[in-house]
């Protein structure tokens, strides 16, 4: 299957693309660059695709495609409340017409990764199924929850999207993040010996590897179409619900030597709710995730040692509204995230 990879040159994609791959799928990438830099270790192997933003996206970029899997976006809720107005221009607005000019090119399969902060408010400790009412509390996350919308519309006898609604990531990829929660708190620890922990540490994250990630959409991509046609899954492990408070403490046996400090100075956060992940699991029998969050933790604190991390790295190359400041500050982007030539 000839698939366009929409973020190749991102966290999840750079895990990806591989694994497609081996799997026996022609890649293609198409991405705009802003992160392609923020490599840990060796330089990847990237497929081969288009450097072009996804508003630029033409008919030419998803001709002779069999599939795409769109994770190209402005990532995670800090991100997204910088500039409202870009989150829902390029995650909203850029998604969909992509979406249509897949359509209208004869592309049977669209594969979106949402995510599960679509359930943003849910609170309590109930598990929250993919029928659960949405309620977001970040651009970020209204966001998917419109392209989810705009999507569904345009599902037809030919055409039909799948919504991935994945839960917080974490684990090594060749191009890291560091601004999501385990793989921030696993770079403080082993940077200063602290788990340092903003908030309470009390609210729910359903957290999912990125290569478990990667396995659910090359999985997805050829289940039968009655399967998955039109529908919405969370994609995770109930084992991997776990609060922030049971994260960090994960992470300090993780990194011998250091220690959970919760600080509480955000307060409580809204963002809380643990995840029923048996939906996927039974539209794709022999799917399941293999990684905890204890194994990921050690899995960071191996990578991060055995590539030398640094402070001012982990603070700037790693952490995307940085990166995407000190573009801005060097005249290489422009207000509305563009390169200049």
């Amino acid at each position: 299957m000839r698939v366009l990879l929409t973020g190749h040159q991102g966290y999840l994609g750079t895990v990806m693309a591989p694994v497609l791959a081996a799997a026996g799928h022609e890649v293609v990438g198409l991405d705009a660059g802003l992160f392609a830099d923020c490599v840990l270790g060796p330089a990847p192997a990237d497929p081969p695709g288009y450097r072009v933003d996804l508003r630029d996206v033409t008919a030419e970029h998803v001709a002779g495609v069999d599939a795409v899997i769109h994770l190209a976006a402005l990532s995670n809720d800090p991100l997204g409340s910088l500039a409202p107005e870009l989150t829902y221009d390029i995650n909203h607005h850029a998604s969909v017409r992509l979406a249509r000019l897949a359509r209208d090119a004869g592309v049977r399969r669209f594969l979106y990764a949402s995510t599960c902060s679509v359930y943003g408010a849910a609170g309590g400790d109930e598990l929250v199924t993919e029928d659960a009412p949405l309620r977001p509390v970040t651009p970020y996350a209204e966001s998917k929850v419109r392209v989810e919308d705009d999507l569904h519309a345009l599902a037809d006898g030919d055409f039909s999207p799948v919504y991935m609604r994945n839960a917080t990531a974490f684990g090594h990829s060749p191009r890291l993040r560091a601004d999501i929660v385990l793989n921030n708190l696993v770079g403080h620890a082993l940077l200063s010996g602290e788990v340092l922990v903003l908030s309470d540490g009390t609210p729910w994250r359903p957290l999912v590897h990125a290569a478990d990630i990667a396995r659910a959409f090359t999985a997805a991509l050829t289940a039968p179409r009655e399967a998955v046609h039109d529908r919405a899954f969370n994609i995770g492990s109930e084992t991997n619900n776990v609060t922030v408070a049971e994260i960090a403490g994960q992470v300090a046996e993780a990194v011998s030597g250091s220690k959970v400090v919760i600080t509480g100075e955000t307060g409580a956060d809204p963002r809380s709710y643990r995840v029923d992940f048996s939906r996927f699991r039974a539209a794709v029998p022999g799917f399941d995730c293999e990684w905890t969050v204890k194994q990921g933790a050690l899995e960071l604190a191996d990578a991060y040692r055995e590539h030398g991390l640094a402070r001012e790295d982990f603070e700037q190359r790693f952490t995307r509204l940085a990166v995407l400041r000190a573009a801005s500050d060097a005249g290489a982007v422009d207000g509305t995230l563009r390169w200049r030539r």
